[in-house]
């Protein structure tokens, strides 16, 4: 699923004395999708209300990319 995150590194002044976070983000895999297209793949339903979707297609975990107090 890593091809759902985004990140990008902030402008970091020559002045500035911390160095800046690394920025993570999820780009849900409906942004990609602009109709809904026969013949998806579909989970069972206790599968489906499990991931909060009927479309395997269209499930993204929304887990942390980083924990708290590390930098990865």
């Amino acid at each position: 699923m890593d091809g759902q995150w985004r990140s990008h590194q902030p402008f970091r002044s020559p002045f500035d004395p911390c160095p800046p976070l690394p920025k993570a983000y999820v780009v849900p895999p409906n942004q990609y999708i602009t109709y809904q297209p026969e013949g998806l793949k579909q989970f069972s339903p206790r599968e489906a209300l499990k991931h909060g979707t009927l479309w395997p297609d269209l499930y993204s975990p929304y887990e942390a990319r980083y924990k708290r107090g590390s930098q990865a």
